[in-house]
């Protein structure tokens, strides 16, 4: 098969009747992904059958169904288009063109509407957009006189990726250009035909709509940080420490794939039983933590952790880094993380981020240094994924390298005290010594009491 020149996302939520049309005006060799946003009248299907490539997005919004088909897009380009028949996906090469010839890094369809195309409730939602689309031009100083927020866009796949996007409603083509603005992206406009919809929009048909829409990007608008390395300058107060969310690092705790430097002198099995009883302690502490919402951050079959008071999020595939990067752009506001692997964690340990937080003026990160060179713990009032990502990790320089990439960007930095990781035996009798009475010490214990068993078994057996 011959290699597909690009991708072309639509978002699509009941547009059964325009797809046809919609994909048979997909350009020759290029792939349509259609993201089925929870559609009840069989588009998903119908799409399928019409040979497009099909994903299930059930998170509504529009944000969320690009992100979700940008995630399977593997062309060199990808485009963005309204499968409502308003667009014509045959406008897209031209597009595309401005792309290769290097005149632009973002591309943009200014719709140019046919009569009829916009009816009031269209033409109050473009105005209001249209204002705020403005207001981010000069946030962000930008010198294209950019006069439509439409869906039609366009730009390299991997450099879409690297945008970080993280709003997942309507929000999200304003995000889009703020972040290329910032960037230094080459943004430019092209204009296109805008035709009348097939259906009813979902976004400008309606009042509710047309403010949501607006309210999600006015929000956007105000909440958006400034480039790495920029001192915020806005004065704006950050949530106090209730409004934190606390995410753990944890997987699932599977004979021979968790703690495996505990063996030997443990086995397997002796292994995840005392990496359970860590992870259970280190989720105590955080239920007794104020928080906004908490989050286990889980590597393995999700059935498998159902803990209490827990939202569970899949790791995705990839690095460490780059894991840790995805949970960072995902999640809106403050944001601690913590290892499964310090059992001996207190609320002590965390007091000085809370106290901290509680003040306008407070630090914009923390960070918690691992006695083996590593990081227990990471803290960032405005969630980056782009602050972690590419750091190399599981090596002993690793914090250094951590810190160091906090201080560059010009972050002023609050340290937790040095907690000791449970990765060796060592480790897991020496920690287990502080914590006596505790189920973790229990734990080591009887593991530890096996060993010598075992241990003392085969000297009486030697000759």
């Amino acid at each position: 098969m011959n290699a597909i020149r690009a991708d072309v996302i639509f978002p699509c939520l009941d547009e059964r009747d325009a797809l046809p049309w919609v994909l048979g005006r997909v350009p020759s060799g290029w792939r349509a992904i259609v993201v089925d946003n929870g559609s009840s009248d069989g588009s998903g299907q119908l799409a399928a059958e019409l040979g497009a490539t099909v994903v299930v997005e059930p998170r509504r919004g529009f944000g969320a169904a690009v992100h979700a088909g940008l995630e399977r897009a593997s062309a060199p380009f990808a485009a963005v288009c309204d499968a409502d028949g308003s667009l014509d996906p045959a406008d897209l090469p031209r597009l595309l063109s401005a792309l290769e010839d290097g005149d632009a890094d973002l591309v943009l369809g200014a719709r140019r509407p046919d009569r009829g195309a916009w009816p009031l409730h269209a033409r109050l939602a473009n105005a209001a957009l249209s204002a705020v689309l403005r207001s981010a031009a000069l946030r962000v100083g930008s010198r294209v006189p950019l006069t439509d927020l439409g869906p039609l866009r366009m730009a390299r796949t991997d450099a879409l990726r690297g945008l970080g996007l993280r709003d997942r409603r309507s929000g999200y083509p304003l995000e889009m250009v703020l972040r290329a603005a910032e960037a230094g992206w080459r943004i430019t406009e092209l204009p296109v035909r805008y035709a009348p919809r097939v259906g009813r929009s979902k976004v400008t048909g309606t009042v509710r709509g047309t403010l949501t829409a607006v309210r999600d990007m006015a929000a956007l608008l105000a909440e958006h940080r400034p480039p790495l390395g920029r001192p915020a300058d806005d004065g704006a107060r950050r949530p106090a420490a209730p409004e934190l969310t606390i995410a753990v690092v944890a997987k699932e705790c599977v004979p021979g794939r968790v703690k495996t430097r505990l063996c030997p002198p443990f086995s397997p099995e002796e292994a995840a039983l005392v990496a359970t009883s860590s992870l259970e302690a280190t989720l105590g502490v955080v239920r007794s933590l104020p928080a906004r919402r908490r989050v286990l951050f889980f590597e393995g079959d999700p059935s498998a952790a159902d803990p209490a008071g827990f939202e569970v999020l899949a790791q995705p595939s990839g690095d460490l880094d780059a894991r840790l990067a995805a949970l960072f752009d995902t999640v809106d506001g403050p944001l601690l993380v913590l290892g499964m692997d310090t059992p001996q964690l207190t609320r002590d340990d965390l007091a000085p981020l809370f106290d901290d937080w509680r003040r306008a003026d407070g630090a914009d990160a923390w960070f918690g240094p691992a006695v083996d060179g590593g990081f227990w713990a990471l803290a960032l009032a405005r969630p980056d994924g782009r602050l972690i990502r590419g750091v190399p990790m599981s090596r002993p320089d690793t914090g250094r390298r951590q810190l160091d990439r906090l201080r560059r960007a010009r972050l002023t930095v609050g340290e937790l005290p040095p907690l000791r990781d449970v990765d060796t035996a060592a480790d897991a009798r020496d920690v287990a010594a502080t914590l006596p009475g505790t189920d973790f010490a229990a734990a080591v214990a009887r593991v530890l009491g096996a060993v010598a068993h075992g241990a003392l078994g085969s000297a009486e057996a030697a000759p």
